[in-house]
């Protein structure tokens, strides 16, 4: 008789129009796609796939040798203790003498770092601009900018109600000028955001706003969600323009 075969689950809200993009990533993984609902702006899948076997006696094995390892670290760090309270002791204060009366000039590095970016000056974010949405340089991207601010030209590929929310919204946006048929660049996300969090500028700033309107974009750095592919930012400023 064969064991029962144990699944694990998992559930995945993505931006529509990226669906094919995430199952295919989810599959390579060896997750089966069970079920699919979509919304105005998010679908759900639902994946499932085969849990691995848990190797139970190896387990019991290293549990029984971290223990041992940690009564021999506690006893030593117990008799090393004593030796080194006296030192700390002169260590402070010795320290508190050499703390420096003036703050240092900012680096280059700190200057750098209050610079906007954009894809004329920042080629890593020229490239990010033509990558696929799912693509590794994504989460690349956002690890090595958390809360720098970039700036492009780009439009809102879709845009839907916050939850039960009616002015508060979640905007889907793209580089370049095709709105909903933005077919490169990163899924670029508002969540939960009002039109008056845009900071709308311009000469002629739009009484509403929709899929297809084109600005520049300038917002910060947030996280990237590999399981969505979506790229989360915080608006700074949307300042109209013809495309």
């Amino acid at each position: 008789m064969t064991d029962e075969i144990r699944y694990e689950y998992k559930t995945v809200q993505t931006v529509r129009g990226t669906d094919g993009m995430v199952i295919s990533r989810m599959q390579k993984d060896g997750w089966e796609l069970v079920d699919q609902a979509q919304g105005m702006l998010r679908s759900t899948l639902d994946f499932r796939r085969p849990k691995k076997p848990q190797p139970w006696l190896l387990i019991g094995t290293a549990a029984a040798v971290l223990v041992v390892l940690a009564v021999v670290i506690g006893t030593a760090a117990a008799l090393e203790d004593g030796g080194e309270k006296k030192d700390r002791s002169d260590k402070s204060t010795a320290m508190a003498s050499d703390e420096p009366s003036a703050a240092p000039t900012p680096t280059a590095a700190e200057s750098a770092a209050t610079e906007v970016i954009t894809l004329q000056n920042d080629p890593e974010f020229a490239a990010l601009l033509k990558a696929d949405s799912c693509d590794k340089a994504n989460l690349d991207f956002a690890t090595g900018h958390a809360g720098r601010t970039v700036a492009f030209d780009g439009s809102i590929v879709n845009m839907a109600p916050h939850g039960t929310y009616d002015t508060r919204y979640d905007f889907l946006l793209g580089p370049g000028d095709k709105g909903a048929n933005t077919g490169v660049g990163p899924a670029f996300t508002y969540e939960d955001v009002g039109i008056s969090d845009l900071k709308l500028t311009g000469t002629k700033i739009p009484a509403a706003v929709g899929a297809g309107d084109t600005f520049r974009f300038v917002a910060k750095v947030g996280k990237f969600n590999a399981d969505q592919c979506l790229f989360f930012l915080d608006p700074v400023s949307t300042e109209t323009r013809q495309p």
